[in-house]
């Protein structure tokens, strides 16, 4: 019943097929501060503001430095879109150290902002009418030390292998939702026009498709995908070992993924968007429950028991949660995420 236990399996499993898998999961993160009228930002500055930098400067740089000192590399920082609100983007690795860096840069990042007076928090949707923290995974698949999701015949395209992997995330996505985005508050965060995959769609440079290719601004190009429906509420290994076993799914049954949407799926019509086998995803954890019940491979993947353990406490906590306001989700999970 060990989640990482069962990362370790994804990844053995994926090594039988002669693949390894390289992830980063990419935090958002809110700094708050507590006074007489509860928790407010740190600042109320725009997005990638200097001066949004220049106010949270002093915990930012601790924070590096104490990752820098954990052999994390740090590899980018900017104030995002929410007043308050951090983004650092962290190197990539092997999949298990993926998920182990993701474990110590939250309480890293929790433990730092604490030592500041400020709380740190992951919290999907904090504030109804700012941002959301997402944590999106980012995925490359490798043989023999060779980066092979770019496409080695055409310019610019994903490779036969990549594209099958990425079919089978969404062929799984909305079951794969319970594991990457496993809490009440997290669909409060995934909506149309966010950029939050709201839709099950998959996009080069699409911020608004479920799984996003981006393209370097130098070959090769493209080397990874981003899933987006994915926040820090989630256990790193769940979350990443689920994603790879949909993934080589997907290459098991030659999936292909079929061609990439150019536009926000928010803007078709239903038939435009039943046309072209764009669906919505769950809008609740209990919608996303409900997949996961009826998810072989998932279920098959972590076992019965780990399977069980899991459900059980997310569906008591939807069964608890579901008809709160967003207030009272925030007094009781803020110190949790």
């Amino acid at each position: 019943m060990c989640p990482r236990r069962f990362l370790k399996r994804a990844i053995a499993t994926a090594e039988k097929a002669g693949l390894q898998i390289k992830a980063a999961f990419e935090n958002e993160f809110y700094l708050l501060k507590s006074n007489s009228d509860g928790i407010t930002p740190t600042d109320d500055t725009v997005f990638a503001s200097t001066l949004g930098m220049n106010i949270n400067c002093a915990v930012i740089d601790d924070i590096a430095d104490a990752l820098t000192a954990q052999e994390i590399q740090v590899e980018r920082y900017y104030p995002e879109s929410g007043p308050g609100q951090q983004e650092i983007s962290i190197r990539y690795t092997d999949a298990l150290q993926a998920a182990d860096r993701q474990m110590i840069f939250r309480e890293t990042v929790r433990g730092v902002a604490l030592k500041h007076g400020l709380t740190a928090s992951f919290m999907p949707k904090i504030f109804a009418d700012q941002a959301g923290n997402g944590c999106h995974l980012h995925l490359s698949l490798w043989q023999g030390g060779e980066n092979i999701v770019p496409d080695s015949d055409r310019k610019g395209e994903v490779s036969k292998i990549a594209r099958s992997f990425i079919a089978g995330i969404l062929e799984h996505l909305p079951a794969l939702m319970a594991l990457t985005t496993p809490s009440v508050n997290s669909y409060r965060r995934i909506r149309p026009h966010f950029w939050s995959g709201a839709f099950r769609a998959w996009g080069l440079d699409n911020r608004e498709a479920a799984v996003r290719v981006p393209s370097n601004f130098a070959p090769p190009s493209p080397t990874h995908f981003e899933l987006k429906t994915v926040d820090a509420s989630a256990n790193p290994y769940l979350a990443l070992g689920s994603a790879i076993v949909a993934g080589l799914d997907g290459i098991n049954r030659g999936l292909d993924v079929g061609e990439p949407v150019a536009v926000d799926p928010g803007i078709l019509t239903p038939q435009e968007r039943e046309k072209r086998g764009i669906d919505a995803l769950p809008s609740s954890l209990g919608e996303a429950i409900a997949q996961l019940l009826n998810d072989d491979i998932l279920q098959n993947a972590l076992g019965a028991e780990l399977a069980q353990a899991f459900i059980g406490v997310r569906r008591a906590e939807w069964e608890a949660m579901k008809d709160m306001e967003i207030e009272e989700e925030v007094k009781i999970l803020l110190s949790k995420y």
